[in-house]
């Protein structure tokens, strides 16, 4: 029996929920001279320690440890790419062993001055196992169309580079 495409397969409207939590610790919020550390909590359990990018918001009031939500904007396009990438792959046959991607993001100003990640160039490397592996016109033909199905993606004005070698 041969499976159903992802769009097919969804039944019913999904929600996703996050939780975002911040609490004032100490120095002069109306000044502007408080910490922007908070926490992200997702449904399965996991806490991640968050804070606003260094580039954006200097220390002390932002902590370069954690998670931005610039970063994870170009992970989460990555993470999507990724996942379509991978099904598609699937479905076509071929048998990838490892996938890694040093996603970049590149935020610019817009027409009215306002910052925006205007670009992410995903570059993924893919391990296959040994003939097994796409050509390279159908491994771009399978990105294409994991962009294409890809729910990131169609989420998003950015424009979004797959550089395949």
């Amino acid at each position: 029996m041969e499976e159903l495409p992802i769009q097919t397969r969804i039944r019913k409207e999904p929600e996703y929920v996050a939780t975002i939590r911040w609490h004032f610790q100490s120095g002069e919020f109306t000044k502007g001279a408080y910490s922007r550390e908070h926490t992200w909590e997702f449904d399965g359990g996991i806490r991640i320690e968050a804070s606003p990018s260094p580039h954006v918001v200097p220390a002390p009031w932002s902590n370069p440890h954690s998670v931005d939500p610039e970063e994870a904007f170009v992970a989460s396009i990555s993470s999507c790419h990724m996942l379509t990438f991978l099904y598609l792959a699937s479905k076509a046959k071929y048998s990838a062993l490892s996938y890694l991607d040093r996603a970049k993001g590149v935020m610019t100003k817009n027409a009215k001055g306002t910052p925006w990640v205007s670009r992410v160039v995903l570059s993924p490397e893919i391990e296959w196992e040994v003939g097994l592996s796409p050509s390279q016109s159908i491994l771009q033909k399978l990105h294409e169309e994991a962009h294409e199905q890809c729910f990131i993606a169609n989420s998003v004005k950015t424009e979004i580079v797959v550089q395949v070698e």
